[in-house]
């Protein structure tokens, strides 16, 4: 008999819910991708770089000219030059990333500090590689992080603190207090950080991102995360980068050629072409802002209560004005009578632990959000 290494683990919440979309001709808001396409000149390139025959084997560690690309723009945006050879990995999307940060640092009963609500995929890789999760919740309803309680939850057995900003699923963000309040906790110890920054070219209002890379103490000790699918609304290609030092990348290398060895060629060849085009990412919080600002005034004559987004393509709301319900019965009610799937934010919870809130994804045209907000309406 099989015993399994995830007993608790059954299938993804984003899975269940795009499937019951589907089966009762809802509109998708639950899980996280866009329905528009990547950009023409984009495409275009992938297609030149497939029929001009660069099929084949990518080096283990990432094209060297998409690297290359990834070193000017990290300086451009965040005032550090990450050597292409030795800190910058190229990865089969933002969760193999993780994996592979999680499975090169930790050992049998090393704790790694989790904060909540977390993304699905994050506790299932610590246990995986025999990591404990010790969990410190994000302070509602702001989803603000009370460094006092991740300072008390650490212990001699602390390996790793894992952060997400833009933060999946409140679209909260850091603070440059929060930086300086983590490089204070972490000064004179051994804790390294994984920190998952897929967001960080939605961040809305006027506040640029605040990336760990732009703190030197930070980065010395971090391995950063981000994700090519989220910038060029393309998450079905599972393209994703790590930059992290020197000592660190060697590490996470040796997990990464073992686990997917290296990542689709053309399409690596492709993004380092486009990268000298910084309009794309430099113009996408004004975009995505545009459409959170479109999505909340639709839903100003509901019942919903809708919480502040300040990054993400993510809008959390309130129904505690329509019904009582729990938010994963609320959740399926939604889908199969009201024709729109969300997310409930339980989920994201070790504990299942309840607000009364929806997960909205608003990455979507504006007829899609229009119908949708039309629906929701209703209520």
């Amino acid at each position: 008999m099989l015993a399994s290494k995830l007993p608790q683990v059954g299938t993804s919440i984003f899975t269940v819910m795009s499937q019951l979309a589907q089966q009762h001709g809802a509109i998708n808001l639950s899980q996280g991708f866009p329905d528009f396409n990547s950009p023409t000149e984009l495409l275009d390139l992938v297609s030149y770089y497939l029929h001009q025959g660069f099929n084949q084997y990518a080096p283990m560690a990432g094209v060297v000219k998409l690297r290359e690309q990834l070193s000017l723009k990290t300086q451009l945006l965040y005032g550090i030059t990450p050597n292409p050879e030795t800190e910058i990995t190229i990865t089969s999307g933002a969760t193999e990333a993780l994996y592979a940060a999680l499975a090169a640092i930790l050992h049998p009963h090393d704790e790694v500090i989790v904060l909540e609500p977390a993304y699905d995929s994050y506790v299932p890789a610590i246990l995986l590689n025999g990591g404990k999760p010790v969990y410190v919740p994000l302070q509602v309803p702001g989803f603000t992080i009370d460094w006092d309680l991740v300072k008390a939850a650490i212990t001699p057995r602390t390996r790793a603190i894992l952060l997400n900003s833009p933060h999946n699923p409140s679209g909260a963000v850091l603070k440059p207090s929060d930086l300086t309040a983590l490089a204070e906790i972490i000064r004179d110890t051994n804790i390294l950080i994984v920190s998952d920054e897929v967001y960080e070219h939605m961040v809305f209002d006027g506040q640029p991102h605040q990336s760990l890379l732009t703190c030197p103490e930070l980065a010395s000790r971090s391995f950063v995360i981000s994700s090519f699918g989220k910038t060029y609304h393309a998450t079905g290609w599972k393209v994703a980068y790590c930059v992290a030092p020197p000592a660190l990348t060697i590490e996470f290398r040796k997990v990464h050629q073992y686990l997917t060895f290296s990542t689709i060629t053309p399409v690596q060849y492709a993004l380092a072409d486009f990268l000298t085009n910084q309009e794309h990412y430099q113009n996408l919080p004004a975009f995505y802002q545009a459409k959170r600002d479109l999505f909340c005034q639709l839903l100003q004559g509901s019942r919903f209560t809708l919480q502040p987004s300040a990054g993400t393509y993510f809008q959390l709301v309130s129904y505690e004005n329509i019904t009582p319900e729990n938010d994963q019965a609320f959740a399926r009610r939604l889908t199969t009578e009201v024709g729109v799937a969300a997310i409930p934010v339980s989920v994201f919870y070790h504990q299942q632990t309840d607000y009364g809130l929806l997960r909205i994804c608003f990455a979507k045209n504006e007829e899609t959000l229009r119908a949708a907000a039309q629906k929701l309406c209703q209520l």
